[in-house]
């Protein structure tokens, strides 16, 4: 895997090899901790999403809204619903990017000094013992599968409520 990370070795790159490998090392993670903010920024936006639409069905309720068209609640549900399977699809997508990413940045640690990241996913059992450390990733794609219970909940409800 090394062979494909590193286009040229050093004697073959020149002098600036090993400062050009930490500049393009920290360029790399800079880009991690990019694609974490937009990881946070796509996750807050799905859970605005849901929380207004869980509000909008809420409401419905309080004010008597769409009060003889529970099938509108319905469609509204199942718009939840696909809503959280592409917000599911969003999380894993990020969680399979970082894995990859983590990865190269194993790799490239093996030709520094310090070897951080690796160092650290070990201390922390690599993600395996949960007592030492439950990925925040397996918290989060729970979140899509909490909403979408409680969309299809209220969308058999409103279903029965329409065919009643």
């Amino acid at each position: 895997m090394t062979d494909d990370l590193f286009s040229k070795s050093e004697k073959d790159y020149g002098d600036k090899y090993k400062d050009h490998l930490f500049e393009q090392y920290k360029l790399y993670i800079e880009s991690i901790e990019k694609t974490s903010d937009r990881r946070q920024q796509a996750n807050n936006y799905f859970l605005t999403i849901n929380t207004a639409l869980i509000s909008l069905i809420g409401l419905s309720f309080q004010f008597k809204i769409f009060e003889n068209v529970n099938w509108i609640k319905a469609l509204l549900a199942i718009v939840g619903i696909i809503i959280c399977v592409i917000f599911w699809f969003f999380i894993r997508s990020y969680k399979q990017l970082n894995t990859g990413r983590f990865k190269v940045i194993h790799e490239i640690e093996n030709f520094l000094p310090l070897s951080l990241y690796k160092y650290e996913w070990e201390i922390l059992g690599r993600g395996e013992d949960k007592s030492r450390y439950y990925p925040f990733s397996h918290i989060e794609l729970l979140i899509p599968w909490i909403f979408g219970l409680i969309y299809t909940i209220l969308g058999i409800y409103f279903i029965v409520l329409t065919l009643s």
